[in-house]
């Protein structure tokens, strides 16, 4: 059923990296879910009403709510596809994310509810009524809320979205409080207790759990994550290969929401080396490599001495101290200026964001260890983070 949709409603369904392709799966996948919440939300809500079985009516509502979040996740795409503009040179496709951080908003809020009239039905208990219509209302209800988690997930996956996997989350929570309101149903027959308010308060935990963990993760990108490991190495690996690149460093990532990545790199080239011949390397660096990540890339020269062996000799030196203060610090963009009375070595030193020591005390270490060594080096250091 899934692939007979996406076959019958997108064109170009393999090409996900399209925007337009992209956009046409999250309107399907946000159609699909307004009409599938809109026909349980009619049918609970009918059958409620015939049985005054208020857990079903209060389920109906539950399902008016997740057309409001597969409304929420239309717009989201249809004006995250927006071209850029004067105001958004980047383009909009953030928006993808604010859809995600409303639909999580939308779970945070089910979950407070649930968990309130989890609360009212234990110390104000009701009895239960069990029957047939309502039991399988309630459990085809809960066959479609689990054919949309599986669609929105096939979907999900293809395009690597987060608000879809947003959506996703919220399928399993109403799938999970749906369960609640049948196997209490189903008990009602058997004993008197509140099963389902207890039982509610465990789903509503469930819930806030998922709701919270789409919240970190799309403020987290919202903030900017780091670019997954898998694509930082299979770009770095890129740039190296091709000839008169000795060294990378300074690699930045920045999402500008799906299919719209923008890298910046600095590649170390032979300072003896022609400049415009460097350039032209840089040039088709970012050309190929750009094409190739999916990302648009721009390329920063760092030319460097390497046939100086007094200079290999020092950056050599400089290597051994910085490994055997922490084998996590890196170091790059190493410069040697010699003086008539000392000699200034100058670099750039990498360090893990957690650290217990600051950048001031780290580099004022390094800097003694490197002036013990030769007390006519004198180091100029600027400590900074990897972005990667």
């Amino acid at each position: 059923m899934s692939s007979l949709l996406v076959k019958l409603f997108i064109k170009d369904k393999d090409n996900v990296t399209d925007t337009r392709v992209r956009t046409s799966y999250g309107i399907l996948s946000g159609v699909v879910g307004i009409l599938l919440n809109l026909i349980l939300c009619a049918a609970k809500f009918v059958v409620g009403s015939l049985t005054g079985s208020i857990a079903i009516t209060a389920d109906a509502a539950n399902n008016l709510s997740d057309a409001g979040s597969s409304v929420v996740t239309v717009f989201g795409f249809k004006l995250s596809n927006k071209p850029s503009d004067e105001d958004h040179p980047f383009g909009h496709g953030r928006i993808e994310y604010i859809a995600a951080l409303i639909v999580s908003f939308f779970i945070l809020f089910m979950s407070y509810e649930l968990g309130r009239s989890s609360i009212e039905k234990i110390f104000n208990p009701e009895p239960v009524k069990f029957s047939i219509v309502s039991a399988v209302i309630i459990a085809v209800s809960i066959l479609g809320k689990v054919w949309l988690a599986f669609f929105n997930n096939k979907l999900g996956k293809k395009i690597n979205s987060a608000a879809m996997t947003a959506v996703v989350k919220d399928s399993i929570g109403d799938i999970a409080a749906t369960t609640i309101t049948l196997v209490a149903l189903i008990l009602s027959k058997f004993t008197s207790l509140p099963i389902d308010g207890y039982l509610g308060i465990l789903v509503s935990l469930f819930v806030l759990y998922a709701g919270i963990g789409i919240l970190k993760e799309t403020v987290g990108t919202l903030l900017g994550r780091p670019p997954e490991k898998e694509f930082v190495e299979e770009l770095e690996q890129r740039v190296l290969s091709y000839d008169g690149v000795v060294g990378i460093h300074d690699l930045m990532v920045h999402d500008y929401g799906p299919g719209r990545l923008f890298s910046s790199v600095h590649i170390e080239v032979p300072a003896n080396v022609d400049i415009t011949i460097s350039h032209d390397v840089a040039d088709i660096i970012e050309k190929e490599v750009g094409e190739a990540m999916g990302t648009t890339l721009v390329v920063h020269l760092d030319p460097i001495v390497t046939d100086d062996e007094s200079v290999n000799e020092l950056k050599a030196v400089v290597a051994d101290i910085i490994k055997n203060t922490d084998e996590t610090y890196t170091f790059h963009d190493f410069r040697v200026v010699k003086g008539p009375t000392h000699t200034n070595l100058i670099f750039d030193l990498v360090i893990p964001h957690a650290h217990k020591k600051s950048r001031d005390q780290i580099g004022a270490e390094i800097s003694k260890k490197i002036n013990e060594y030769d007390p006519t080096f004198f180091s100029v250091i600027t400590v900074e983070h990897n972005f990667v």
